[in-house]
């Protein structure tokens, strides 16, 4: 009997994800990629000075090491090296005042003064528990969690908004510190669940570390391809997946796309109500990154950030809040908060002789099409004077350049949908994956948990397409993960 087949439309980490666990169950899997390479958000080019490696997206990779599923693929057999840097964030202050995640929680305590007790309170138990929740913090919010107690010593902070949780803490340091993490959330922080973005961060560091790939990100996804073919699987790319008639006769299909993409895929054999769902899909605020050439270190204020993986930019809570708010109401704020990488630090093959890659980037207001290079170097040189004076080359890339990058990224939105209370449990749908299409789902970070070089946005996507082929019957259809 001829075995079920399997399409996937997209080979970022949640395609190559879906593709991988469906390969493995015996369904024979093709994925279509419309770039000339597989990785989507993960890829790595020389962008500035010859032989420097910058990643053009994702860059450190706290729940890659997180993830349940990549953790039990092995792709370390596959060529992929996770390399740690001695401090794995460092979040400067005016002054000469540094504060500094390490993984070691009791570590990160001693050095938050007053608060470093209330802190192992805080974030303690969940990095505890860690290892038995993660499969249900890295999936769908609408569903019985195997260890409910554990999961709702996560819950109760998750639903928070961060400036709620941040009252937890007396100094700034503390919450400086909380706040540079949730701001990934690219969401103001007075709103319900800007916690729970934070809280992940904080414990997969305290827990895994905050890695990044040997030589680039793009090392995960290569990975990732070479174990999908070793399973039997098949990765086209340059072909661009424009309608129904461009995918080929299979018995489930899944995208890694977004929402309106999908939508404008499947065109009139959406149903009107899915259709409504995807269409008033809501994108975020954008990424507006820069990639630099330096020559020798960062001259930092304080020494130690030299010896961080990742640099937040943003001063005190207040401030951080202050630009998250002002991005969301779409106006460019004049310290925008920044992120900052030295992959080099963890990874010295990612430099040329003294030149360094320096990975940054602002969030800005979504489809923003003005110019933020200045707020971004600004923000550097506060905490790093003379800093400009050591750039060699300049590579920018703008909410246009992203949205053209990777049509997921609609406006510059590097995250793929914003991260309201309300798309966080609806994403897009009730539903999760399920299109309203019988046998096609949706697998990008659109999908729970949302963005993230982790892959359950796929491995997900692929158990309920796995239940659709037991279903209807199809052969070597078997689920035997819950998800």
């Amino acid at each position: 009997m001829k075995p079920s087949s399997a399409t996937v439309v997209g080979a970022g980490p949640n395609g190559l994800a879906a593709a991988i666990v469906l390969a493995q169950r015996g369904v024979k899997v093709v994925v279509l990629e419309a770039a000339e390479t597989v990785g989507g958000g993960t890829r790595t080019a020389e962008l500035t000075a010859p032989g420097l490696r910058h990643d053009v997206c994702s860059a450190i990779h706290p729940l890659g090491v997180a993830s349940p599923f990549l953790r039990e693929l092995d792709l370390e057999t596959y060529g992929l090296t996770w390399r740690y840097p001695e401090i794995e964030l460092a979040h400067p202050l005016d002054g000469d005042e540094t504060v500094l995640l390490h993984r070691s929680i009791e570590q990160t305590a001693a050095g938050l003064g007053a608060d470093g007790r209330r802190w192992e309170q805080v974030f303690g138990p969940v990095v505890r528990d860690f290892d038995s929740i993660a499969d249900h913090v890295l999936g769908p919010m609408l569903r019985v969690p195997r260890h409910p107690f554990r999961m709702a010593a996560f819950g109760i902070r998750a639903v928070l908004p961060a400036t709620v949780l941040a009252r937890a803490f007396h100094e700034e340091r503390a919450k400086a510190l909380f706040a540079g993490c949730a701001a990934h959330a690219f969401q103001p922080l007075d709103r319900p669940g800007t916690a729970a973005v934070g809280a992940m961060l904080l414990v997969s560091g305290h827990r895994f570390g905050w890695p990044v790939a040997e030589g680039g990100s793009h090392a995960i996804t290569l990975a990732m391809a070479q174990l999908l073919e070793e399973l039997g699987g098949t990765v086209v790319t340059g072909t661009t997946v424009r309608g129904l008639a461009d995918l080929p006769e299979s018995d489930v299909t899944l995208f890694d796309t977004s929402p309106g993409g999908f939508a404008d895929i499947v065109g009139a054999a959406l149903p009107d109500r899915p259709r409504r769902a995807m269409r008033r899909w809501k994108h975020g605020p954008a990424a507006y990154k820069l990639d630099l050439a330096v020559r020798g270190p960062i001259p930092w204020r304080d020494p130690e950030i030299a010896r961080a993986g990742t640099v937040h930019l943003g001063g005190t809570l207040a401030e951080v809040a202050t630009s998250e708010r002002e991005i969301a109401a779409g106006r460019m704020p004049e310290r925008p908060f920044v992120l900052l990488g030295q992959q080099y630090v963890a990874d010295p093959s990612r430099s040329a002789g003294d030149l360094n890659p320096v990975w940054a980037y602002a969030q800005v207001p979504h489809a923003f099409d003005g110019d933020a290079t200045e707020a971004v170097l600004a923000q550097i040189e506060r905490f790093a004077p003379g800093f400009r004076s050591q750039i060699v080359d300049t590579h920018v890339t703008t909410p246009a350049d992203y949205a053209a990058y990777n049509l997921n990224y609609v406006g510059g939105d590097i995250g793929a949908g914003a991260n309201t209370l309300r798309q966080l449990i609806v994403r897009p749908t009730l539903a999760g994956y399920d299109t309203g299409i019988p046998g096609m789902f949706l697998c990008s970070a659109a999908t729970p948990p949302s963005a993230g070089v982790h892959g359950m946005c796929g491995y997900h996507a692929a158990h309920r397409a796995l239940r659709h082929l037991a279903a209807t019957g199809k052969p070597g259809a078997t689920d035997v993960r819950p998800g």
